[in-house]
């Protein structure tokens, strides 16, 4: 048999991440979904393609851990389940990365229902169940406010640009001025403070 005849190996669709698990891209399991795995990537992704300023890149983790703030400052009876839906909901960019968002409209919805896939198991995994319609669209928001202020203040956005993209939530006084202080910090200190706020949030 000639090497152009040779039976071609099925290609690999598994990561392998340095917990040891391997998490099938194709099919997830919840079961090869690890908490320390997603730290480390998140906090190793960086938002806006890198295109900001500092000497470190903004991270989706740090991104995640703003958007969780925003949550538990507007909604102060959040639950555990509230606070880790929000901690957790650009989880799926550890394994695919943080596409920009024209990037995803022009990928289309081959894209959309990767991530969803990869969402759902894990949601399972660390028992996100009952988010209701209000949850999503308080999550959504914070998540819209965040993307605001890192526009403003590390992106290189006028205001005016960024009102027409994100929107401009009224928030308080007192978390306005903290989120116009924003600064990426590095790799390490993302994924540590991930990982302690995922543990305020776990459940008991």
């Amino acid at each position: 048999m000639t090497a152009p005849d040779m039976p071609q190996s099925p290609p690999r669709a598994w990561q392998r991440m340095l917990s040891g698990r391997r998490l099938d891209l194709l099919h997830p399991s919840p079961d090869d979904i690890d908490i320390e795995d997603i730290a480390h990537g998140l906090a190793r992704v960086a938002r806006w393609n890198g295109q900001t300023v500092g000497e470190h890149a903004f991270s989706v983790a740090q991104h995640c851990l703003v958007v969780t703030e925003i949550v538990a400052e507007l909604h102060a009876d959040a639950s555990r389940q509230f606070l880790r839906a929000a901690l957790l909901h650009d989880a799926a960019e550890y394994v695919i990365g943080d596409l920009i968002s024209p990037f995803k409209a022009a990928i289309g919805l081959d894209y959309k229902a990767f991530e969803t896939r990869l969402m759902s198991a894990i949601h399972e995994r660390f028992d996100i169940t009952d988010v209701s319609d209000a949850m999503r669209v308080a999550i959504k928001n914070a998540d819209r406010i965040a993307a605001f202020y890192e526009a403003t203040t590390l992106a290189g956005f006028e205001i005016v640009e960024a009102r027409t993209y994100f929107g401009h939530a009224s928030i308080p006084l007192y978390l306005a001025k903290r989120l116009e202080k924003l600064v990426a910090w590095p790799a390490n200190t993302a994924q540590s403070d991930y990982l302690a706020i995922y543990d305020n949030v776990a459940e008991l």
